[in-house]
């Protein structure tokens, strides 16, 4: 808008009654109204119209929020964003298309309250394409009408009919019924009522001890020793290709070393073929040389 409009406060659950009479003294229009009021305020920007245009509207998204009343939500939130949807509607909607402002506005009230609850109702992002978004907010609704009112699996069939009649895979039907029936829950929420445990006590640390770091910090250095010690059994044309093709991030290709060493490529792989046997027999004729030492069997 232009400029602000001031709205009836919609204050918590228990004075959402006091706000639902409040917004009953606004009158609703008719065609003729609504349709001078949207000219003047397309055309002349007249913010009294807008105004009215808003709040004869307030009881239409009164009624949307109460159809979201299963999603545990507040009304009172879900109202809220309703009026920014009609407000987004009036912003945006052209009287002479020939429909009522109401018909127009019911997707924005719905859109400003769905885009709310996806983004209040978990922690977990629970829709982001329109086809999961459309499982969500029509997933309870199907299942009512298949009477499945338990929070368990689906059965096979069920999951079948709500993917055919929405349009989605079979995978995400059993996916959001699982979601939808498993709210979130706390991590710092107690084991027992009174005990001094926590859920997030029983996590498993995933990560690597100490130890195992340190430990595989010596293997790794144990490896780099062994390959520096093999890499001095070739000969220095052996050693740069062999570098040049197996240990560089970005190798040279064939045709580069071919150009290098003025052979061909054929020859370069040959090479490079021998230079690896020979570091694969060396490095296997240390690793048993250690092991005799530390007296282990080869």
């Amino acid at each position: 808008m232009r400029s602000p409009i001031a709205l009836p406060s919609v204050g918590p659950e228990n004075n959402l009654s006091r706000y639902l009479q409040e917004i009953r003294r606004f009158p609703l229009l008719t065609a003729e109204e609504e349709l001078a009021l949207s000219r003047r305020w397309r055309d002349e920007g007249d913010t009294r119209a807008a105004h009215r245009l808003v709040t004869s509207h307030l009881r239409l998204v009164a009624k949307i929020a109460m159809s979201y009343r299963g999603y545990g939500l507040p009304i009172s939130e879900l109202i809220s964003e309703g009026n920014i949807g009609i407000m987004q509607a009036v912003r945006r909607f052209d009287p002479d298309r020939g429909f009522r402002l109401a018909t127009y506005a019911m997707w924005w009230i719905r859109a400003a309250m769905q885009e709310y609850i996806l983004h209040s109702w978990s922690l977990v992002k629970m829709g982001t394409t329109a086809a999961q978004k459309k499982l969500f907010f029509n997933l309870r609704r199907l299942k009512g009408q298949m009477q499945a009112f338990d929070d368990g699996d689906l059965q096979p069939e069920q999951v079948q009919k709500i993917a055919k009649t929405l349009g989605v895979p079979e995978n995400d039907v059993i996916s959001m019924n699982q979601r939808l029936s498993s709210p979130d829950h706390s991590l710092n929420a107690p084991l027992r009522a009174e005990g001094e445990h926590e859920w997030q006590d029983w996590l498993v640390d995933e990560h690597e001890t100490q130890e195992e770091t340190l430990a595989d910090s010596e293997e790794m250095s144990g490896r780099r020793a062994l390959l520096t010690e093999a890499l001095k059994t070739l000969n220095e044309r052996e050693r740069h290709i062999l570098t040049e093709r197996r240990l560089k991030e970005d190798p040279s290709t064939l045709e580069e070393l071919s150009h290098h060493y003025h052979v061909s490529r054929e020859r370069i792989r040959q090479i490079e073929a021998r230079a690896m046997e020979k570091l694969q027999k060396a490095m296997a004729s240390a690793v048993a040389d250690r092991r005799r030492e530390q007296g282990l069997s080869v």
